[in-house]
């Protein structure tokens, strides 16, 4: 297993524990943030999800730098990404800072362009991620970021930034979708 591998399932380790340090009611203490309260254990889980999302970028830049792109690592890396978005995501459902539907949305589309890019892949055609896909995920992973970490730095304007994030990261995920399965639709049509 090369490096950009270990780096991925690293990330893969990371998500259990940040979903338990962002859910479980640890009684740790708080920080106060401007117009919030930050509990430490949601500290500690938004830094870890923070090192868990870098270590996308890591990965990837290593592997082209250095030729190591596998086929395990074409799997997993996508894999990591949508584990941890929406493990984040649906946390924050869980912990009433993000609503239910735009996080229905989200997850939903994951899922369909997954199953979009299996059926590809059955047919020997590889889906490369947009420009547009890439803004989806740099928006889905900030707004996930600032709503753990309470809006922080923000939270002292008052700002919910992480809010602003994650209906713009709504947005862009229904049109990037729409975009994806309209250039891609042929591949369904022609599946057998």
């Amino acid at each position: 297993m090369n490096i950009p591998n270990k780096i991925t399932l690293s990330r893969l380790f990371l998500i259990p524990i940040f979903i338990v340090l962002l859910v479980v009611p640890f009684n740790w203490g708080t920080i106060d943030i401007g117009d919030y309260q930050l509990p430490i254990a949601h500290l500690i889980a938004g830094v870890l999800f923070i090192i868990a999302s870098l270590t996308d970028w890591l990965d990837g830049y290593y592997a082209r730098k250095y030729n190591l792109v596998t086929n395990m690592g074409k799997f997993l890396d996508p894999l990591a990404d949508k584990l941890l978005v929406s493990g984040a995501l649906i946390c924050l459902v869980e912990l009433g800072m993000a609503p239910a539907w735009i996080v229905i949305i989200i997850v939903s589309r994951e899922f369909a362009v997954t199953g979009l890019r299996l059926v590809a892949s059955g047919e020997g055609v590889v889906l490369a991620a947009s420009q547009m896909g890439k803004l989806k995920t740099t928006l889905q992973i900030g707004s996930a970021a600032f709503l753990i970490l309470h809006h922080f730095p923000f939270s002292y304007i008052g700002f919910p930034i992480g809010t602003v994030l994650l209906y713009l990261a709504g947005l862009v995920t229904v049109i990037s979708g729409y975009d994806y399965f309209k250039k891609n639709w042929h591949v369904m049509r022609d599946s057998k």
